[in-house]
């Protein structure tokens, strides 16, 4: 049985004396890491105070981009030993805020997958189709071309330590969600795209949430279905006790 794992994306937010005030209110509360895995991506400037804050608390740090070189004259940007040194334990790629603000493509997403498999980060893969696509009906020919590149050059295993949220463009941070029953779909249409790919062991192992407007009151609509093991969310994950209720909730 796949292990559900809630991670909080906290977008642009949160200074680091925040962020550390945001783990110690967490400390004491958080069901068991056997149960659910708690995750929290966090800017990087809190990235070094927010790994330190959580030890043995079972929370893990993730980063919320990262560039695919090493080093090198790439202003502004922080490469994957940065990340790996830090004790980083996930990062989000492919977000559709990197997609469509910073023009990312599938192909640059690819190489930030691989570099994150090279130093030992557990990519959280994001993929999700505009309004208009969904619309149109186009939503599976866009996740699997978003998935089937992103993971390109993957082994088996790779993909099986992957983790896949499913974030329909037009349900992110509008209050729109897609139903329980369209995201499970949809999640198991990502699934079976993966067992085509890279066998029926990979897919049955990897993780795929759903991620737009999930809150306290509604992920359990979500996390009982049967392709979706987990949430990857914006606003509710930044309030510990909102924080707290969707780990209750997630926990097998």
């Amino acid at each position: 049985m796949r292990k559900p794992i809630i991670a909080a994306n906290w977008k642009m937010h949160k200074t680091v004396a925040e962020a550390v005030a945001f783990i110690q209110a967490l400390k004491g509360k958080l069901p068991d890491s056997n149960q659910v895995d708690s995750v929290i991506c966090m800017p990087a400037i809190s990235l070094f105070a927010g790994v330190k804050a959580a030890k043995e608390t079972g929370i893990k740090i993730g980063a919320q981009n990262m560039y695919f070189e090493k080093a090198g004259a790439f202003t502004g940007e922080i490469s994957p030993i940065m990340l790996e040194d830090l004790s980083v334990s996930y990062v989000i790629l492919g977000h559709s805020e990197r997609r469509g603000i910073f023009q990312e493509s599938n192909e640059m997403i690819q190489k930030k997958v691989m570099a994150a498999y090279l130093h030992h980060l557990i990519p959280i893969v994001c993929c999700g189709e505009s309004l208009a696509e969904h619309e149109t009906g186009k939503t599976n020919e866009i996740v699997k071309n978003q998935v089937l590149s992103a993971f390109s050059a993957c082994t088996k295993e790779q993909v099986t330590r992957s983790v896949i949220a499913y974030e329909p463009i037009w349900a992110i941070g509008t209050g729109k969600s897609s139903s329980a029953a369209d995201a499970d779909e949809t999640c198991g249409y990502i699934r079976s795209v993966i067992e085509e790919r890279f066998g029926t062991d990979a897919a049955e192992k990897i993780r795929i949430q759903y991620g737009g407007s999930v809150k306290p009151d509604n992920i359990s609509e979500y996390i009982k279905k049967e392709n979706i093991d987990g949430a990857l969310v914006g606003g509710a994950g930044l309030e510990p006790e909102s924080f707290l209720q969707l780990l209750e909730a997630g926990k097998q």
